[in-house]
C-alpha cells in the first residue's frame, strides 16, 4: 500500500531570529517568525506526512497555544511525526520539498538540508529531494519564506 501527502507552510522573515531550514542554520540577517523555531520546510514536510496518514496537521498535533512548543526544535517534532508514521506501519518512499524564497540564496545549503532530512528518516539520501526557487519578485516577494512538500509513504 502507498500513501501520498502534500504540505504547505509560510512564515514571515523578521530580525533577531535564526533562519533554520530542514534543521540547518542558514546565515542570514533575518529569520522566520513562529511559535517554534519556525522551520517552514520541516513544517510543510510534517503536514505532508500527517496528511498521507490522515492524522490531521501539525497545528492539531503541536498547537501553538501550548507553551511546551515555544521555541521547539522542529527536527524533534519531525522525529515524533516519523515515530507515528512508523507506528502506523509506514516508511518513507521518497520526499520532494521545494523552498520558496527570494532571499537568501539557498543552493549551497541544499546538500546539508538533504543530509539532515535523510538522517532524520534513517533513509538513503537518494530518497530526499530539496529544491529552492524564487517567485521572481511576486508572491512572498522577500517578506517571507514558504515551502511545499510531497511525500510517498509505503507500507
Amino acid at each position: 500500500m502507498i500513501r501520498i501527502g502534500t504540505g504547505y507552510d509560510v512564515h514571515r522573515l523578521v530580525p533577531e531570529r535564526k533562519l533554520i531550514l530542514c534543521g540547518v542554520e542558514v546565515p542570514c540577517e533575518l529569520g522566520l517568525l513562529g511559535h517554534s523555531d519556525a522551520d517552514v520546510a520541516v513544517h510543510a514536510l510534517m503536514d505532508a506526512i500527517l496528511g498521507a496518514l490522515a492524522m490531521g496537521d501539525i497545528g492539531k498535533l503541536f498547537p501553538d497555544s501550548d507553551p511546551q512548543y515555544k521555541g521547539a526544535d522542529s527536527m524533534k517534532l519531525l522525529a515524533e511525526v516519523i515515530r507515528r508514521m512508523e507506528g502506523a506501519g509506514f516508511r518513507l518512499g521518497n520526499l520532494d520539498l521545494t523552498i520558496i524564497a527570494e532571499r537568501p540564496k539557498l543552493a549551497k545549503h541544499i546538500p546539508a538540508m538533504r543530509e539532515s532530512l535523510a538522517a532524520a528518516f534513517g533513509c538513503d539520501i537518494s530518497q530526499v529531494s530539496v529544491k529552492a526557487t524564487t517567485e521572481e519578485g511576486l508572491g512572498l516577494a522577500g517578506a517571507g519564506i514558504g515551502a511545499q512538500a510531497v511525500v510517498l509513504l509505503e507500507k
